[in-house]
């Protein structure tokens, strides 16, 4: 009797365990492997797109704000150069631009 009684109240205390629900534990890790994997994820792919924009330093060089056209008609607008050689720098820049797309 006193087994009995044991065995019960180790049964009624073990929850779902004792019940054949043992695989739930599995659940939880994959839960947050499921979250983390979709956090780096989506900061990834922001972190890309904003890189491949301009926005973010690390970016390819022509696709970085103050481009080298930008540079030149600076350039240009300042007096360093004159009409004839800003053209041509600029020809020269356009020629040998990596394509975008």
């Amino acid at each position: 009797m006193i087994t009995t009684l044991t065995a019960s109240t180790i049964a009624a205390h073990a929850g779902p365990w004792a019940a054949g629900y043992g695989w739930l534990f599995f659940l939880i890790p994959l839960f947050w492997i499921l979250v983390f994997v979709l956090l780096f994820t989506f900061l990834g792919r922001r972190w890309r797109r904003a890189a491949w924009s301009g926005d973010h330093p690390y970016g390819p060089p022509w696709a970085r704000s103050g481009g080298a056209e930008q540079t030149l008609a600076e350039r240009f607008a300042k007096g360093d150069i004159d009409e004839v050689e800003y053209r041509a720098r600029l020809e020269v820049l356009r020629a040998n631009r990596p394509n975008a797309g």
